[in-house]
Parts: structure tokens; sequence; C-alpha cells
């Protein structure tokens, strides 16, 4: 079984940066896909960013040139670097992990607790 643990969220004024870390372990394919996802009350989960074993990766047109997807393979985490942050990224920030490249797809079988991200303006 897949277990992830987000960590890093908080609160920060618009322009400002954090960093999103997701610790992964359970799983042994070396095929695989990792992915941010947030949620917003009352919207829908949406993708941020995908990253898979290859290195290649997926941004959702709101985040791209501010957002950077990233992943240490020996310490099996995968990062989000946020900056630029805006007021519409309040979001509760999960990960998610999958043998399928569903890249900016909620189809995942695997998700964290989530970590919430609060931008003020």
């Amino acid at each position: 079984r897949v277990q992830l643990v987000e960590s890093g969220g908080g609160s920060v004024q618009a322009g400002g940066s954090l960093r999103l870390s997701c610790a992964a372990s359970g799983y042994i394919y070396s095929t695989y896909c990792m992915g941010w996802f947030r949620q917003a009350p009352g919207k829908e989960r949406e993708g941020v960013a995908a990253i898979d074993n290859e290195g290649s990766t997926s941004y959702a047109d709101s985040v791209k040139g501010r957002f950077t997807i990233s992943q240490d393979n020996a310490e099996n985490t995968l990062y989000l670097q946020m900056n630029s942050l805006k007021p519409e990224d309040t979001a509760m920030y999960y990960c998610a992990w999958d043998h399928v490249r569903w890249w900016l797809l909620p189809e995942y079988n695997y998700w964290g607790q989530g970590t919430q991200v609060t931008v003020s303006s």
C-alpha cells in the first residue's frame, strides 16, 4: 500500500513563496506518476502539476511559470515549489500517486491527507 504524507503548507502574503513536500512510501512500481492537486471550498479538485518516473512534467495553465514540481528519488519525496503566490491559489493541496500516468486527472488511486495553503492579498 502506498502512503503519502504532505507538509509545508501555511499562510503567506500574495507574491510570496512556499514549498510543499510529499513523503511517499510503500510503492514498488518502477513506472509511476505523482501529482499535486488542490481543492478550494465549494470547488472541484483540480490538477496543478504532475511528474512521472522519467521526469516528464505537466502543469495547469494557471500555475505555469510560477510553480515547479520536482522529486528526490533517493528520499522518495515529491516537491512543489510555489512562487508568486496569488489569493486564488488558496486551497487544500494534495499529493497523489499511481502506476498509471493520470497526469492532471484526479483518477489516482492513492492520496495524501492534504496541506492547507492560504494566500492573503
